[in-house]
């Protein structure tokens, strides 16, 4: 992504263009604790994580993977799924609700770039469209079914309960199997593809 070479070349551009990126990974976690507090789990309420507070979610990691890699996670809102209603449903929604999150964000910068004269060049131009390619690809990563990604849930709200419990084994070792096939360029197409009907859907939005 080139975002710490734009800190040396200009420091301001960096400045203006870390804020929103930043908050791309919060909104995501916050969404899922609103969505939790709206179906019954006050959890993440309780524990102050209902808060545009970076500092009570942001990941030291995760920060600088979001930088380095162009993809990245804040610290994990908890969710206590037993207090949801709807035990099933409610935890394909708040798994989703991150996710939609990011391609909000995505949708709303594209559709700045559209209607702004400025925005096709220039520092808002490139913090726009930073912004929707961070979203795009936060949003696509997190649909991979693989444990502990939002994805792995949304895809067991439709599994038979004895393929839930063997993806819920893995979720331990999810974290490393996902660092695997990204260090072996694996995950690439799956992240391409997800990107690609994501970008369909806005485009559908935007031009229908």
């Amino acid at each position: 992504m080139g975002l710490l070479s734009l800190l040396i070349r200009d420091p301001l551009a960096f400045i203006l263009l870390a804020v929103p990126l930043l908050y791309s990974v919060i909104f995501h976690e916050l969404a899922h604790g609103w969505a939790a507090d709206k179906m019954g789990d006050p959890t993440a309420r309780f524990m102050g994580r209902l808060s545009l507070n970076p500092l009570k979610h942001l990941d030291p990691i995760g920060t600088l993977m979001l930088f380095f890699f162009g993809f990245g996670w804040a610290k994990p809102v908890p969710v206590n799924f037993n207090n949801l209603r709807r035990t099933g449903k409610a935890i394909m929604w708040v798994s989703s609700a991150g996710i939609i999150a990011n391609m909000i964000l995505a949708f709303l910068s594209i559709f700045m770039m559209q209607i702004l004269p400025s925005a096709g060049y220039g520092l808002t131009g490139e913090i726009l469209r930073v912004m929707a390619r961070i979203n795009i690809m936060l949003a696509a990563f997190n649909l991979i079914p693989i444990p502990p990604l939002d994805g792995s849930k949304i895809f067991m709200g439709f599994l038979p309960p004895k393929y839930q419990y063997f993806l819920s084994r893995i979720e331990p070792y999810g974290l490393f199997i996902i660092i695997g096939l990204l260090y072996l360029n694996l995950l690439d197409p799956v992240i391409n593809f997800l990107s690609w009907l994501i970008i369909s859907v806005i485009n559908l939005l935007l031009f229908k």
